[in-house]
């Protein structure tokens, strides 16, 4: 971990960032944390990007479209040999992309058997007790989250004080603004018990994008938090995505490697952390969702 007045690849820095990132599944997640950890890693940051959820795909893109170890499967060897999770050596479990960014995959459980969102706390806890961070002397962590059900599991990260600033992932589609809002929810109990609060949000268009560019921004300012940055949709994200690659490495000079840029450059500018107001009633929420599709 980097510490005020240390100097980092040539900077000084304050502290090591904490950033996750929440959101309904399949809303783009993994997309937006990799290529965010690719346009940090290029802006010069020292970068680990962590995914929290038992598919262990946050990284692929950043892998070269493979997967790589979990830190649970290492975790389970370790202890069918009869050791315990002190005997593992980080470099089973936190690997480098071609480009230099610090990987690691929480992974799960067996399937059917324990609780997903507890293991990912034990990874994370692992990462801890070997001094993953100072080890690798990370300025920036990005923590890739299953969104859907904020189980006590899964709000570990921010619980236990792993993430300190939370974004949250949407699009214009009205179940990923009911999952967003659930998720504020979760934020607004754990926040009050410590630094930790919402960033704000960003929007991942599904293609609606005069629709979105509307009511993104209103939910933002019903939750009390900031409206980030529009991403919008790409066939050329999506070809990246499919060759393995972040975009501002496979195509560095599309304009959408500069929205990932812009968007790299907002969250490390922005030092907004609020306890979020969540809609509290369907109802409400609904009706802010209609408002916006009558005014088009």
């Amino acid at each position: 971990m980097a510490f005020e007045g240390e100097t980092v690849r040539g900077k000084v820095v304050k502290e090591m960032r904490q950033i996750a990132i929440y959101g309904k599944g399949g809303i783009g997640k993994s997309t937006i944390a990799s290529n965010l950890s690719a346009a940090l890693h290029e802006m010069g940051h020292t970068v680990m990007q962590v995914g929290c959820d038992p598919k262990r795909d946050s990284t692929r893109i950043l892998a070269g479209g493979k997967l790589i170890p979990a830190v649970l499967e290492e975790h389970r060897e370790q202890l069918r040999v009869g050791k315990d999770e002190y005997a593992i050596k980080l470099d089973h479990i936190v690997f480098q992309s071609p480009g230099g960014i610090y990987l690691v995959e929480a992974g799960g459980p067996e399937p059917g058997v324990g609780c997903a969102g507890r293991g990912v706390l034990t990874a994370l806890q692992i990462l801890k007790d070997l001094n993953a961070f100072e080890t690798y002397k990370i300025d920036v962590a990005i923590y890739d989250v299953l969104g859907d059900v904020v189980c006590g599991g899964f709000s570990m990260p921010i619980r236990e004080g792993f993430a300190k600033e939370i974004y949250l992932v949407c699009s214009g589609g009205f179940m990923s603004i009911y999952a967003a809002n659930n998720i504020a929810r979760a934020v607004q109990r754990l926040a009050k018990r410590g630094d930790t609060g919402l960033a704000g949000i960003i929007c991942n268009s599904n293609g609606d994008e005069a629709f979105e560019h509307a009511v993104i921004p209103a939910f933002a300012r019903k939750l009390g938090t900031p409206f980030v940055r529009f991403v919008p949709r790409s066939p050329v994200i999506q070809a990246c995505e499919m060759e393995g690659r972040a975009v501002v490495e496979h195509a560095p000079g599309s304009k959408e490697a500069e929205v990932f840029r812009n968007l790299a450059s907002a969250i490390m500018e922005n030092d907004s952390r609020v306890i979020p107001t969540p809609v509290n009633a369907l109802a409400e929420l609904e009706n802010m969702y209609r408002q916006h599709h009558v005014k088009r």
